[in-house]
């Protein structure tokens, strides 16, 4: 039986994962091991460990790794910590092969813990580009990667340039569109009428429309967020609409985000808005069908909305150069450009769906790879 180590530190990361995570559980040749770590255990996060546990899966390690503050000093020190904390958990568990998810300062913690300890290490949604020091992260995970499980063709070829053995490239698609796929495919499913119980602010109607906020903070941007957050909301006001905004991730400039959304209710010029922590994938993706628009920096927008066909205002340099679908317009941190791009998707609605990343069965391709896959070569070798 080989033994599978996916470490979760965040929302995103889950998300990102999860089908995965179910293939493996189920495939007789693996056994999943999971490691909750860094906000995915935290209260303020939404605790995503319950999200976990809920959804059948059990926790074997819990890290507690990241330091407060959400400066660059402390997602640096976060990292270490997590490199401190992770060798222990692996040494525990023994995994064969550990799943590292996309570019955050957990991956990279994760990867050298795992390279350092020779224990291969497989990386999904490698080679993709976009902004912040997660492009940084995410090639520099790509060098340590023994196998890869691109999202798309593009990612796949630009891992090849980088050097990474052909052999072990695996275009997959993204898991997170294979969550996406089940849930619009339930058609009897709805969003839950009580969800407006949890988070804070106004109850919406969401048989009229409404916009959905997800906006996190630029790591090579530090300081601007408040500003950025500010802009976006106030266009967000001025659109008339309802919204449904989420909280920030835990990377250095969250606070500055929180703090601009802080301000917006104390002052009383929320009236219209629903704040949330944390919701659950299926309710996030049934309110991408059902949003006249989706508003911010998340790759949600990017991924996930080129496939439901979601109109997406995407604001600011998070996002730069990464694939995208023909429902996205790119905008500055302006409000009145923000404001006019929000007017001009809610009048266009529903795109047409795009399989920019995958189709839906990505988690099985992973786990039947890596269960098929013989002993695995630690020592990296450049191929060019």
């Amino acid at each position: 039986m080989k033994k599978i180590c996916t470490v979760i530190g965040s929302r995103a990361n889950y998300s990102s994962i999860k089908s995965a995570m179910r293939a493996i559980q189920q495939h007789p040749d693996l056994e999943l091991q999971v490691v909750a770590a860094a906000s995915a255990v935290l209260d303020r996060y939404g605790q995503v460990v319950r999200l976990i546990e809920q959804d059948g899966f059990e926790i074997n390690e819990r890290l507690h790794i990241l330091i407060e503050g959400e400066t660059p000093a402390t997602m640096a020190k976060s990292t270490g910590v997590g490199l401190i904390e992770l060798p222990s958990a692996f040494e525990r568990l023994k995994p064969d092969v550990v799943v590292t998810v996309g570019d955050r300062f957990e991956t990279m913690a994760t990867t050298l813990a795992a390279a350092y300890m020779n224990i291969p290490v497989a990386h999904t949604m490698g080679g993709e580009v976009t902004g912040t020091i997660d492009e940084s992260i995410r090639h520099a995970v790509t060098k340590f990667a023994h196998i890869h499980f691109p999202a798309s063709r593009d990612a796949a070829e630009r891992i090849i340039k980088l050097g990474e053995r052909p052999d072990m490239v695996y275009r997959v698609g993204c898991p997170r569109i294979d969550l996406v796929a089940d849930i619009l495919a339930d058609s009897a499913s709805e969003i839950d009428d009580h969800m407006f119980d949890l988070g804070v602010g106004a109850n919406l109607d969401l048989s009229k429309p409404f916009v959905l906020v997800s906006q996190h903070p630029v790591t090579t941007e530090y300081g601007e967020g408040e500003r950025q957050i500010a802009a976006t909301l106030s266009a967000v006001r001025d659109s008339g609409m309802q919204a449904i905004v989420l909280w920030p991730n835990a990377d250095a400039g969250s606070e500055d985000i929180s703090r601009g959304m802080r301000k917006l209710r104390e002052h009383g010029r929320a009236a219209n808005m629903h704040f949330f922590k944390n919701l659950p994938t299926a309710t996030y993706i049934r309110l991408m069908k059902k949003t006249a628009c989706l508003v911010g920096n998340s790759s949600s927008g990017i991924r996930e909305g080129a496939y439901i066909g979601t109109p997406v205002v995407n604001i600011g340099s998070r996002q730069t150069a990464r694939e995208r679908g023909s429902n996205i317009i790119d905008v500055g941190h302006d409000s009145a450009e923000i404001l006019k791009a929000i007017r001009a998707q809610a009048a266009h609605g529903p795109y047409v769906m795009e399989d920019i990343y995958g189709s839906g069965n990505a988690g099985v391709q992973i786990a039947k790879t890596l269960a098929s896959l013989g002993p695995v070569e630690v020592q990296k070798r450049i191929t060019y």
